[in-house]
C-alpha cells in the first residue's frame, strides 16, 4: 500500500478540531490510510497527527469521538516505531481513565492498550502504572462482550510478564473471571478460551498463582480446552 501524501494527511489532521461528525469521519479516514502498510503508518506519525488524536480522548471529548480515536490508535499501535510515539504523547494514561465495563466501546481502548504492550518496548510498565490492571480486571466479567473480554486477557497477558504485574492482577481478583472464561458456561468464542489462558500461563510462571489458579478450577477447564482445540491426530 503506497503511503497517504502528506499534503492529503495535513488536510485531514486539519479538522480535528471541527465539528463532532467531521473529527468521526477523519478518523475514520485515518483508519483506512493506516492499514495495513507500515509506509501509511510512518507517514501518520512523522505528520505529527498522534498527538491531536490522543487529545481527543480527553473527557471533554464526546464518547463516539472518544471511541473512534481509540480506533485509531489501536491500530497504529501495531508498528513499534509508532507504538512509541502513542505513549509518549501520553495516550496510556488517557486510555485507562475511560475504561469502564459494560459498553462496547472498550474494545477498542482495551485494544489500544493490548496494542502498545505488545509492540512498545516499556508500555507494558507505563500501563501498569496507569492503574490498568484493577480496570482491566472488571472488563473479564460476563457483562462485556466476548471482544472486550479477548482485548482485555490479551493486554493482562503482556502485563503478566512482570512479578510485580502478575501480582497485581491475582491482587484485582481476576484470575477467577479468566478462569470462568475457560468454561462453556460462559459460551465464549474460543479465541476469548486461548486468551484466557494464555494469561493464566504467564500469571502460573509467578509467585503462588498457580496455586490459586488450581484452586479456582482452572485445571480440568485447561484440558477441557487442550482436548478440544487440538488437531484430530494429536
Amino acid at each position: 500500500m503506497a503511503a497517504l501524501p502528506i499534503g492529503n494527511l495535513k488536510k485531514l489532521l486539519s479538522r480535528l478540531d471541527e465539528h463532532p461528525e467531521q473529527v468521526l469521519g477523519t478518523l475514520r479516514a485515518l483508519c483506512c490510510a493506516a492499514v495495513p502498510g507500515a509506509d501509511s503508518l510512518a507517514v501518520i506519525s512523522a505528520a505529527v497527527a498522534i498527538p491531536p488524536v490522543v487529545k481527543l480522548l480527553g473527557l471533554d471529548t464526546p464518547s463516539k469521538v472518544q471511541h473512534n480515536a481509540a480506533e485509531l490508535l489501536a491500530v497504529l499501535a501495531m508498528h513499534p516505531d509508532v507504538a512509541s510515539i502513542i505513549a509518549a504523547a501520553g495516550a496510556i494514561p488517557q486510555l485507562v481513565k475511560l475504561l469502564e465495563p459494560g459498553f462496547e466501546s472498550e474494545v477498542h481502548r482495551s485494544a489500544a492498550l493490548n496494542n502498545l504492550a505488545m509492540f512498545g518496548a516499556g508500555n507494558a510498565a507505563s500501563i501498569a502504572a496507569a492503574g490498568a490492571i484493577p480496570a482491566l480486571a472488571l472488563l473479564l466479567g460476563p457483562g462485556s462482550s466476548d471482544n472486550v473480554r479477548f482485548s482485555a486477557a490479551s493486554a493482562l497477558a503482556f502485563l503478566a510478564n512482570t512479578e510485580e504485574g502478575a501480582l497485581a492482577i491475582a491482587a484485582a481478583d481476576a484470575i477467577p473471571p479468566m478462569v470462568q472464561m475457560l468454561g462453556r458456561e460462559a459460551r465464549p468464542q474460543p479465541l476469548v478460551q486461548l486468551a484466557a489462558a494464555g494469561t493464566l500461563a504467564n500469571l502460573a510462571a509467578h509467585h503462588d498463582n498457580a496455586d490459586i489458579i488450581a484452586a479456582a478450577g482452572a485445571i480440568p477447564l485447561l484440558v477441557q480446552l487442550l482436548v478440544e482445540t487440538s488437531p484430530p491426530d494429536v
